[in-house]
């Protein structure tokens, strides 16, 4: 039996696909109200395909609870933050779930951290608390990295498909934690040693990070010298070797927008490109901000409250609020002393901040100028209601003429 510690984002869809390829899971969450609403039949945020993989789940008997389990297996899933000030990773959930672990641990149990962390965490944070319980890590303990690869919107084929790594400081214990993944993951599973493990994890979203970086900076030149980034972009990509990614609004959510700046807090000397990129991209909200005001001030404009804001979430067709750069640009608002921007999100049916509307007419029928925050299917499907509006489009989806960009 498994006991998947943590069900959130990563958490659930993990123990509800092992669950569902003949492994016993128990989930065990510390929010009793989130474990009540899965134990009550439903799931606690919206995913394609996340309804029917809990529903077959729960036929194959897996269970939740805020209780830790006796066993030999355990998946720790709990958030990884950063120091704002350091940049470095605040280990503090995962030790915490470590230490409850090692509460009810019988000896030869094998402790799997799946949470995304900086190259040498486990060693400098989580060997010492199970050290200083008595425990012989190797003996009384195995420890193992296993971190996810998932992208909100698309979690359960890439739970499936993706490739993972395995990290492993006893080469045999990952070969037995490698064929519990392929339990499942149909992808390839690559076993490596600990640290290794931790640094391709915060490699791949620092190069995805970087990237986007490169591509907002470009939107900040052009529009500068009155250049059409997009064209320009078009052309570029038509080379055999390259291939420029499309500038946004910012970045967010839990990996690309959090896990570089683990690199940055570890080794400050060594990450210029990294630290300018994340800056970079932090950036970005704050300049969709003054290009609001620029349009505004060209179009005659003087009341915010008739500038509405389309979406929440930190990309399109997710409820995933985190880390997004629309909740980063109102705080920015609210910095300089200005409210009222309207907001809307069809994904978002609770009251997360003010001014925000349900329906998609009713929050058209309240503004004149619409700022494109996030490029959900609804607003692809409804550009016909913005002809008559001011657009500034974060995306470049709306083929309408008017229509004005990054």
């Amino acid at each position: 039996m498994i006991n998947v510690i943590g069900l959130g984002y990563i958490g659930l869809p993990t123990a509800l696909m092992m669950s569902t390829h003949g492994v016993e899971i128990i989930g065990t969450d510390y929010n009793k109200e989130l474990v009540a609403t899965l134990n009550a039949g439903h799931t606690t945020f919206k995913e394609a395909g996340l309804d029917e993989l809990f529903q077959d789940a729960l036929k194959s008997g897996i269970r939740f609870t805020t209780e830790y389990q006796v066993t030999d297996t355990y998946i720790v899933s709990v958030p990884t933050p950063y120091d704002k000030f350091s940049k470095k990773v605040d280990a503090c959930y995962v030790i915490a779930a470590v230490k409850d672990v090692l509460k009810v641990a019988p000896k030869g149990a094998t402790i799997v951290i799946e949470s995304t962390v900086s190259p040498g965490t486990i060693e400098k944070f989580v060997k010492p608390e199970i050290e200083a319980a008595g425990f012989v890590i190797g003996e009384d303990i195995n420890l193992v990295h296993a971190p996810e690869r998932i992208i909100p919107g698309n979690m359960v084929y890439e739970l499936l498909h993706n490739n993972r790594t395995i990290g492993a400081d006893d080469k045999a214990i990952g070969e037995k934690v490698k064929e519990l993944y392929s339990s499942f993951c149909q992808g390839e599973i690559v076993v490596t040693d600990i640290k290794t493990a931790e640094m391709t994890k915060v490699v791949e979203n620092t190069f995805r990070a970087v990237n986007i970086a490169f591509a907002n900076e470009l939107a900040k030149i052009c529009r500068h010298d009155n250049m059409d980034v997009y064209e320009i972009i078009k052309i570029c990509n038509m080379h055999p070797r390259v291939n420029i990614l499309q500038p946004g609004p910012g970045v967010g959510g839990h990996c690309i927008s959090v896990d570089p700046w683990f690199l940055v807090g570890d080794y400050p000397s060594l990450t210029n490109v990294i630290n300018e990129s994340m800056k970079t991209n932090d950036s970005m909200p704050d300049y969709v901000l003054n290009r609001i005001y620029e349009i505004m001030k060209e179009k005659g404009m003087t009341d915010i409250s008739r500038v509405g804001l389309y979406g929440l979430t930190y990309k399109e067709n997710v409820d995933d609020m985190r880390e997004s750069p629309t909740l980063q640009l109102l705080e920015s608002q609210e910095r300089h002393l200005a409210t009222g921007l309207k907001v809307y999100d069809p994904y978002i049916k609770k009251d997360v901040v003010a001014n925000q509307y349900h329906d998609l007419s009713d929050f058209l029928n309240a503004v004149d100028f619409v700022v494109i925050m996030v490029k959900h299917n609804e607003i692809k499907m409804n550009m016909d209601q913005l002809t008559d509006k001011i657009v500034l489009d974060c995306h470049n989806i709306i083929d309408l003429p008017n229509v004005y960009h990054l």
